[in-house]
């Protein structure tokens, strides 16, 4: 893993969240027309998952749709995600979320922003917790995605904020993705995955973030 490229990228999303261009655009994908009584996939995220700067349509969590036909699963994604997103956000608008499209599945991909705006790490830990619980205790299956810092927040931070994800995930008996970004900001030249901004990935690095989520999210399916 070549750590200073990682460092470097994001380093530079830590610089633009302090100037506050971070998240400044809400991009909402609609639920599959298709398939409107099928049972519903539901993706609560940040910008990482809202397609930001990305055409309409292209976003790993769209593509999750290519992963369901491929299968013949008959399940709808509904993208509930909001760009600049962190999970005090999240656990705001879950119970709503979940009362509107009672999903079998949730999908949770939030932290990044709270650590890049110096947010406390037991209250992302304990909003990620309420939100699978509240999940859960609607009757869906829950899918958490992990996140990392680079070092040079301090080894100690990077640690344990990697680690919250796995605490969370064994509380409240969640799947877990340990690295959300793997294939895509730790590789060898990862800014040839990412936009210009250096921050959001590009359109190729979304078919590799789809295939992160998909064989865990898939595993989830099968148990219904």
């Amino acid at each position: 893993m070549k750590r200073r490229h990682f460092n470097a990228l994001l380093s530079s999303v830590c610089a633009l969240a302090a100037t506050g261009s971070l998240g400044s655009a809400l991009a909402q994908v609609p639920a599959q027309a298709a398939n409107s009584n099928a049972p519903v996939i539901l993706v609560v995220g940040d910008s990482l998952s809202a397609e930001y700067g990305l055409k309409r349509g292209t976003g790993w969590v769209a593509l999750l749709s290519e992963s369901l036909a491929k299968e013949k699963i008959k399940a709808r994604v509904v993208n509930a995600s909001i760009s600049g997103d962190t999970t005090s956000g999240g656990r705001s608008r879950m119970a709503a979320l979940l009362k509107q499209h009672q999903p079998k599945w949730v999908v949770i991909e939030l932290g990044g922003n709270d650590a890049l705006r110096g947010l406390p790490l037991n209250m992302t830990r304990d909003n990620l917790a309420t939100m699978a619980r509240l999940s859960r205790e609607a009757g869906a299956q829950v899918l958490l995605l992990g996140m990392e810092m680079p070092p040079n927040y301090g080894a100690k931070y990077a640690q344990e904020f990697r680690d919250l994800y796995t605490t969370v995930a064994k509380a409240e008996k969640t799947e877990l993705v340990p690295f959300f970004l793997k294939g895509v900001a730790d590789t060898a030249n990862p800014t040839a995955l990412f936009q210009n901004d250096r921050i959001h990935p590009n359109e190729k690095a979304q078919a590799t973030m789809r295939d992160n989520v998909w064989p865990e999210l898939r595993k989830l399916i099968a148990r219904r």
